[in-house]
Formats: C-alpha cells, structure tokens, sequence
C-alpha cells in the first residue's frame, strides 16, 4: 500500500530501527531536531529527541510528498492505473492527481534546509525517502527520472553539507546498526 500522507504509524520493526538509528547517532553533533509531521515520521525522531533531550521541529516542508488519489492505494491496484504510470514514468512533469509534482515537493524542503539558521546546523531532520532521493537528485544536478538510481532505506541517514546556499553530499543511504 502506498501509505503516503496517511496515519499509518511505524511497526514494531520500524520502532526497533528507530531505536537501533537513535543509538548509533549519540556520538554525532546535533543542534536541532526538525521533523515531518507524518505519524511514522515522528514516531522515528521522538526517540533521538528523548535521548539529546531536545525539542522537535514538526514542519509541513518536510512532510511526504501528496501523493493524492494515490495514497492508500495497493502497489497491485496502481500497477494498471494510466496516471500511475505517467508518474513513474515522467517524475519531472508528472502531478499526482489531486497532489503534487516531484518538484514541488522537493522545493518545499529545499526551501527549508537553506532557511536553517546557521545556529540550527547540524539540524538532523527525519523526512521521507522520495523528499531524500529528490533533494539528492537536485543536489546531483541530475533529473527526478533517475530517483531510483540509489537506495533510500528506512532508517537510514544520509548527510548534506550545506554551506553558501550550495549542498554536498557527504553520506547517501547510510544504514546505522
């Protein structure tokens, strides 16, 4: 199911992974706390957030991209839906229906990473993996159509540099254990 901008909250596997990146994070600085406001989203960062002892940033810009009248929908439902294969097919152009494009999506949370104060950095920030794989598509200078050239796992960290409004990436789909 393509669980998009809906409720749906982590499971006991996710919980252990959120755990399991809280853990492995400890030795790493961090200033601020910035999250989705998807369910899943700060459930993964409430657990970095207890042990730093830090307050948490919900925002919209981060939030999953509106997938519209995809979201809550089976992957096998989507597979024949025409709109569906339009998105897959031309992320750069393609609107869900009653949602966003990729670019939207990944403005509004470029957007948000160069309005950090410099006094937020390091900001760690918990979004959702096509928010991730479009920033570093942006950052790589390369199109939404090659999105699915990396892998973004849940639970993962990847690390953007950013310094005089220009990003870098330092780590991608870094899986902490």
């Amino acid at each position: 199911m393509l669980s998009g901008r809906s409720g749906i909250s982590l499971d006991s596997d996710g919980l252990r992974e959120a755990e399991t990146l809280a853990r492995a994070l400890e030795g790493r600085p961090v200033a601020t706390l910035h999250t989705s406001p998807r369910a899943r989203a700060r459930e993964t960062i409430a657990e970095i957030a207890a042990r730093r002892a830090l307050p948490v940033t919900v925002t919209p810009a981060l939030d999953e991209i509106d997938f519209g009248a995809f979201t809550g929908r089976s992957f096998e439902a989507l597979a024949a839906d025409r709109d569906w294969q339009r998105w897959n097919a031309e992320r750069a152009t393609a609107r869900c229906p009653g949602g966003e494009t990729m670019a939207q999506a990944s403005d509004r949370a470029l957007a948000y990473l160069h309005a950090l104060a410099p006094d937020d950095a390091p900001a760690l920030c918990v979004t959702h993996c096509d928010i991730i794989r479009a920033l570093v598509v942006r950052v790589l200078g390369i199109g939404f159509e090659r999105m699915f050239a990396f892998d973004c796992d849940p639970a993962s960290c990847t690390t953007l540099d950013i310094s005089d409004r220009e990003m870098r990436i330092v780590a991608l789909n870094e899986r902490v254990r």
